[in-house]
């Protein structure tokens, strides 16, 4: 018989689908295949010397990054005090010992089989792909990473400890820790995911209606309340006259519903991750309108993180997880590896979407849905460094709308959510404090900066708001 089908073996059932005997199609099974090859490639990078060098070198470089976001601070930092001396000040990241250690240092794991949620987007690509490269493996961990419906449904099963670590929309353990939309659960932020990777995505119909200006009245798709997605088009919204709360609807679209609901016309478009922006390109349904990029160039989007009781309890297994995760940034964050890595994570245990549809995202050469092929290598990107001046722009957001109520205490919030290093405290025994916080430092969002030591005021300068 041919290799699609075999009606006379008695040792297979008859699939009218695939030759394999797996019930799925024969595109699906080519797809595995590929994504079966790629990943051996991948993982045969990962074990050079090489990429040993460059994992260790990454991990070494986002601590000192984090410590010094202003070069010069670092370059008088070495200089006065040497290397050595210096490095033994980076001391701790909150709160698990050094980075490198985390990084290197294998302790005794306190529980080895561990469930990780995630939402199939591209935002999720170093915890979704650390898994078929066997990077939790190689921490001796046993992980299952569980598709998600929705942002809510993660939010819960992490509360429930049903999960025992997650894929997170960044300002999501904000708003746990703080008790907005659940119950007060002390979340942290481990490592960001990604950066930029998103989009506004509108319907094909209006092509030749590109103002935003002129959206009054229409309804937009975003994944969550407490999401980047939301904030940031709240925010493009104001800025060109139009208050997101009374002239447009905005509705909570679970991701892989959003095409669809733009299909159907119940959207006139949507902020949303990808690869659904890009999915609405290819099926002719939409147009990209602007990279969110284009609005915070390094803006963060997802994040990895755990409650701080599994920390606290797992210290150790919590270090492996890290320890996974980042190397995966790491290889994530090589633009060689980007094709072979859509081909990984493309099919449909992790994805679920079209290959030639997420590598159009992550190597930043797509079509736009208006007939032209763009060339954006850092339409997306992996910078795990959770900087807590993110977490407070998050946090002017959650009150410039009216999330929260009053007063906020940005940086103790900030600093208590996003782990982050201390090693400014040895700093200071060697006699260099530095007068801004090593963590913090300023943003340019849609042309305008943002100092996370004037948040309060930044939160009540905005002529539109609902605070």
């Amino acid at each position: 018989m041919s290799e699609f089908f075999d009606p006379y073996n008695a040792d297979r059932p008859l699939m009218m689908k695939c030759s394999c005997g797996r019930d799925h199609t024969v595109a699906d099974h080519h797809a595995e295949v590929a994504a079966d090859s790629a990943a051996i490639e991948l993982r045969r990078r990962s074990e050079t010397a090489e990429f040993e060098a460059y994992s260790n070198e990454f991990i070494e470089a986002t601590l000192v990054k984090a410590l010094f976001p202003h070069d010069e601070q670092r370059r008088l930092f070495l200089r006065a005090v040497g290397k050595g001396t210096a490095m033994a000040a980076i001391a701790s990241v909150l709160p698990v010992g050094t980075l490198q250690a985390m990084a290197q240092d294998k302790g005794a794991l306190e529980k080895t089989n561990l469930k990780i949620g995630f939402i199939p987007i591209t935002c999720a690509t170093p915890l979704i792909m650390a898994h078929p490269l066997g990077f939790y493996e190689k921490q001796g961990l046993k992980v299952e990473v569980t598709k998600t419906a929705g942002w809510a449904l993660v939010r819960d099963k992490v509360i429930n400890k049903e999960y025992d670590a997650s894929h997170f929309l960044s300002p999501m353990p904000l708003a746990m820790s703080m008790g907005l939309g659940s119950n007060a659960v002390p979340t942290n932020v481990a490592t960001i995911q990604n950066i930029n990777g998103q989009a506004i995505t509108m319907s094909i119909r209006h092509k030749d209606n590109r103002d935003p200006k002129n959206w009054k009245g229409m309804k937009f798709g975003i994944p969550f309340d407490y999401s980047m997605h939301n904030f940031l088009l709240r925010y493009f919204l104001a800025e060109h006259g139009i208050n997101p709360d009374t002239d447009v609807q905005l509705r909570v679209i679970a991701p892989p519903e959003m095409v669809a609901n733009l299909r159907a016309g119940n959207i006139d478009g949507f902020l949303g991750p990808d690869p659904f922006n890009q999915r609405a390109v290819y099926e002719e349904v939409g147009y990209l309108h602007t990279l969110t990029k284009d609005l915070w160039h390094g803006h963060p989007c997802c994040a990895f993180g755990t409650t701080t009781e599994f920390i606290q309890k797992n210290p150790n297994t919590f270090a492996a997880l890290y320890r996974a995760v980042l190397t995966a940034a790491a290889m994530a964050r090589q633009p060689k590896n980007r094709e072979l890595i859509a081909k990984v994570i493309a099919p449909s245990q992790y994805l679920n979407q079209p290959e030639i549809v997420v590598r159009q995202v992550l190597t930043g050469t797509y079509a736009d849905g208006l007939g032209k092929i763009q060339k954006v290598p850092d339409r997306a990107d992996f910078d795990p460094m959770p900087w807590q001046s993110m977490a407070v722009w998050m946090l002017t957001q959650m009150q410039r709308w009216g999330y929260v109520k009053g007063d906020v205490d940005y940086k103790a919030i900030a600093e208590k959510v996003f782990l982050i290093t201390d090693a400014r405290k040895h700093m200071k025994d060697l006699g260099h404090e530095f007068k801004a916080g090593p963590t913090y430092m300023k943003h340019q969002i849609m042309g305008k900066e943002f100092d996370p030591a004037k948040a309060a005021a930044y939160a009540k300068s905005f002529a539109i708001s609902k605070a």
